[in-house]
């Protein structure tokens, strides 16, 4: 896996935690979603973000009205629930404690000795049963 593929694969990951985050401080619709995304340099297109949102709808996390603008036709905004709220801490308490273990790892990684080399033999060896 190149680092491009694990970006994409941390980012899926993340994409659910930094949508809640947004919308925790406010309403916002779809469009205003991807800006403050990009924003914090988190790429997300509409066909990306739109089946979230509907997920976490679906899901009863997230709630959402119309509102009408002064730019075109009324717009979506979405607004997090009680339950949604609920689930946010939950996920900021696991995203707290999971930056709190790779930071530990981290600190510790010039401290570990690396792994002892495995040579082919030795593992031959070790998958085969010797004759007593």
């Amino acid at each position: 896996m190149n680092i491009e593929n694990a970006k994409s694969q941390m980012r899926k990951g993340m994409l659910d935690y930094c949508v809640l985050l947004l919308l925790s401080r406010e309403s916002c619709y779809a469009n205003d979603i991807i800006t403050r995304l990009k924003q914090a340099e988190l790429i997300v297109v509409e066909g990306t973000l739109y089946p979230l949102l509907n997920r976490l709808k679906k899901d009863g996390l997230l709630s959402y009205e119309w509102r009408e603008s002064t730019q075109g036709p009324p717009r979506k905004y979405y607004a997090l629930t009680d339950a949604g709220t609920e689930f946010l801490g939950g996920m900021d308490s696991a995203w707290n404690e999971l930056a709190r273990t790779i930071s530990l790892l981290k600190s510790m990684l010039p401290q570990l000795p690396p792994p002892p080399p495995v040579s082919s033999a030795a593992s031959d060896a070790e998958e085969t049963p010797s004759a007593l």
